[in-house]
């Protein structure tokens, strides 16, 4: 197996160079990559865009123009861990920016229908704490959310 590690292929129906753009616009540590165009043998127009390489958060992708066939569920989801609140705001407000929608618990799909969850990495923490009503309390409080409040959750956990 290469070295290289893997590589998300990201299925889109023509929206593949916008959706690079997009990704690449939204995280830091990004950069568009190869842009491949097909050719007089298809699939579809010579010179319409079927790839773009490209990195987000350092993370290796490539968008595809594959047509209608398949679409993004919830099945599979990014995760993104903020440290504070700002990244919080700043991920839920980009990636629901355009015409993305809110979902429970951090989980919003972008303008695209891809999935991601926007996570407080403090939450981990008290979710899994060993002390049940602790956990418990975190996981009431988030289940009540939508873009999740690091403040409410961490008072739900404390129990005030």
């Amino acid at each position: 197996m290469s070295s290289e590690g893997f590589t998300t292929c990201l299925w889109f129906d023509g929206q593949a160079e916008e959706a690079a753009d997009f990704y690449v616009s939204v995280f830091k540590n990004s950069r568009l990559g190869r842009v491949g165009r097909t050719t007089d043998a298809g699939p579809g127009p010579a010179g319409s865009v079927l790839t773009v390489e490209f990195v987000a958060n350092g993370q290796k992708f490539v968008a595809l123009n594959g047509g209608p066939q398949f679409t993004f569920t919830e099945a599979v989801s990014f995760q993104i861990f903020c440290d504070d609140q700002s990244e919080v705001d700043h991920y839920w407000n980009r990636l629901t920016d355009g015409g993305g929608e809110g979902g429970p618990c951090g989980w919003l799909k972008d303008r695209f229908g891809l999935s991601w969850q926007v996570v407080p990495s403090r939450l981990i923490d008290m979710v899994t704490d060993p002390d049940q009503e602790k956990a418990a309390r975190a996981t009431q409080a988030m289940l009540s959310m939508g873009k999740l409040d690091i403040a409410a959750l961490e008072k739900a956990y404390a129990g005030e």
